[in-house]
C-alpha cells in the first residue's frame, strides 16, 4: 500500500502555491542601470585581493595536495586565538604546521 505523499497517490487537482504572488523587482529599472548606479553595501562589499586571488585558476601549477581531514586535540586558548583571527583559522593552523615541518628539515 503506498503512503499519501506518494506521487502516484496525490490528488491532481491540487496546486502549488507560489511563495510570492507578484515578483516585486523593477525589472523595468534593472534593464537601464548602469554599473556606477549598483550601490555597495555591506551585504554586498567590493571583492579584496585576497578573493580575488582565491578565484584565480591554478594554469601552468602543481596540483594542491589533498587533505585528509582528522580530528585533533589543540589546547582552547591556542584554538582560540588562531579563531580571533579571522576567517580560515583551519588553513592558518595548516600553514603553521607545514612551516614547522619544513623548518624541521
Amino acid at each position: 500500500m503506498k503512503s499519501i505523499s506518494s506521487p502516484s497517490e496525490k490528488r491532481p487537482d491540487v496546486k502549488r502555491k507560489s511563495s510570492s504572488e507578484t515578483s516585486k523587482t523593477d525589472w523595468a529599472r534593472l534593464k537601464t542601470m548602469k554599473d556606477e548606479d549598483i550601490d555597495l553595501t555591506p551585504d554586498h562589499p567590493e571583492a579584496d585581493i585576497d578573493h580575488i586571488r582565491n578565484g584565480i585558476v591554478r594554469h601552468g601549477l602543481r596540483p594542491a595536495p589533498g587533505k585528509t581531514s582528522v580530528s585533533l586535540r589543540i589546547d582552547t586558548d591556542v584554538l582560540e586565538w588562531f579563531k580571533s583571527q579571522g576567517p580560515g583559522y583551519q588553513v592558518k593552523i595548516n600553514a603553521v604546521l607545514k612551516a614547522f615541518r619544513d623548518a624541521s628539515v
